[in-house]
C-alpha cells in the first residue's frame, strides 16, 4: 500500500473552509478515481496546519493519479492560504484497536534513519514497540509510512481525545527517545492534529 500526503501550512482563519473543500470536492473526486483506497485529514486550527493523506492500491496507482489531483491541491492551497508540502510514502505499517470517532486525535512523529536500516527499524516497531503503544491511554490506531530511498518515516498514532493523548505525552515521549536512540534515527519534529476525515480504509499489517 502507498500514500501520497500534502501538508499545507496556512491561516487558521481558513480551516474549516479547507475541511468543507476536502470534505465535499476532494474526497469524492479521489475516491473515484483508480486505485484509490481511501483519504484522511489531519488538522491543526490553531496553526492554521493540514495534512490530506490519499490512500493507493500500488506505487503505480499513486503516480497515475499525480496530475489529475494537482489542480485539487493548489485550490486547497489557495484557500488555506498556505504552500503545499507533497511526499510519496509506503505504508509500511498499519495496526488498529477499533475505528476512529468523533474527537479522535493524533500525534505524528517525523523522523530521518539510514535507509539501509529501514526493515531493521519496521520489524523492530512491529515486535518491541506496537505491544507497549497499545497500552497508551486511549489508543485508537498506529501507522508508519516510510520512504526508503531517502530513510525518511512518518508515524501516526491516533488516540480517542485530547485527554486521552495528553495523558499518554510523557510515556509516549520515553518510547520515541528510547527507539530513537536504538535505531540510529533523528526525530525531526512531532505535532498534534484533531482527525477531522478518517476514510484511510488500509488494511492491518500487523
Amino acid at each position: 500500500m502507498y500514500a501520497r500526503s500534502t501538508t499545507v501550512r496556512g491561516n487558521p482563519q481558513a480551516v474549516d473552509e479547507g475541511i468543507a473543500y476536502v470534505r465535499d470536492t476532494v474526497m469524492p473526486a479521489v475516491q473515484e478515481m483508480d486505485g484509490c483506497i481511501g483519504l484522511s485529514m489531519l488538522c491543526d486550527k490553531e496553526r492554521g496546519h493540514c495534512i490530506v493523506t490519499t490512500s493507493w492500491a500500488d506505487a503505480d496507482a499513486m503516480h497515475r493519479t499525480a496530475d489529475s489531483v494537482m489542480s485539487m491541491r493548489q485550490r486547497a492551497a489557495e484557500m488555506l492560504g498556505g504552500e503545499t508540502e507533497v511526499q510519496e510514502w509506503e505504508i509500511a505499517v498499519m495496526h488498529r484497536m477499533h475505528e476512529t470517532h468523533n474527537g479522535a486525535c493524533a500525534r505524528v512523529i517525523r523522523a530521518q534513519g539510514d535507509p539501509a536500516q529501514m526493515d531493521r527499524m519496521l520489524d523492530t516497531f512491529r515486535m518491541a514497540l506496537i505491544p507497549r503503544i497499545e497500552e497508551l491511554p486511549g489508543f485508537v490506531s498506529v501507522s508508519v509510512m516510510v520512504d526508503r530511498q531517502s530513510g525518511r518515516s512518518a508515524t501516526a498514532v491516533s488516540y480517542d481525545s485530547r485527554q486521552s493523548m495528553a495523558q499518554a505525552e510523557q510515556p509516549g515521549m520515553a518510547m520515541r527517545k528510547e527507539f530513537s536512540s536504538q535505531m540510529a534515527m533523528d526525530i525531526t519534529d512531532v505535532a498534534a492534529y484533531d482527525i477531522v476525515l478518517a476514510h484511510l480504509r488500509v488494511p492491518e499489517t500487523v
